[in-house]
Order: C-alpha cells, then structure tokens, then sequence
C-alpha cells in the first residue's frame, strides 16, 4: 500500500528565533488585550485604557500574520486566523453585554426571592 506524499515547505532554521519570538508576542499581546479590556470593563481601570487593549489587539494581529508568514501557511489558513482575530476583537464586548443584558432581566426576580426567604 503506497503513502501519500505531502511536500510542506521547509523552516529555516535561522528563522527559529524570529518564530519563536513572534509567536510569544501574539500569545503576550492577546492575554493583555483581554487583562486590559476586561479589568475596564469590570470598573479596575478607567475606561481610557480601552485604547490601550485596542492597541494590543492591533499588535497581536500584526505578529500573528506576521508569525503566519514566517511559517508559510497558506492563503486559506491565513484567512481563518484573521477571522478569527476579528471575532476576538468582539467577543469580550459580546461577553459583558450578556452578563449585564441577564442581571437587568433577572434583577427583579432576585428581589422577589430574597423577599420571600426573609
């Protein structure tokens, strides 16, 4: 029974250092777009470093497309990892409008239950 080939493009092995560090900036930026957003969200940091955490995602995607090239993946895979960046762009926002769209709506059934356990 004969295998199937897949011919991948070589990674440079000079090019280790740069993956290495580019891929460590995508994962730093991402935890600190999400620390940054979700703290202002919260009411820990003022609302003015809602830019900063923007300016985070901005990077974070740069370095990811950047990451992207450095490994040469293709187009099709490319695509998905900005679509993907874009919906992390919207879910923390998608996240805490839920949780606030919920207490308004059941604010008023918490009451009545408290009540009826006093």
């Amino acid at each position: 029974m004969m295998g199937t080939l897949v011919i991948r493009p070589e990674i440079a092995v000079d090019q280790f250092l740069p993956i290495f560090i580019e891929s460590t900036l995508v994962l730093v930026f991402g935890v600190g777009y999400a620390a940054i957003i979700t703290l202002s969200k919260m009411g820990y940091f003022s609302k003015k470093w809602m830019p900063v955490g923007y300016l985070f995602w901005a990077l974070q995607t740069y370095f990811l497309y950047d990451f992207s090239v450095l490994i040469q993946s293709n187009h099709f895979t490319l695509k998905v990892m900005m679509v993907t960046m874009v919906a992390y762009l919207f879910i923390p926002h998608l996240y805490f409008y839920l949780i606030s769209a919920a207490d308004e709506r059941y604010e008023d059934t918490d009451d009545i239950m408290q009540d009826t356990n006093k």
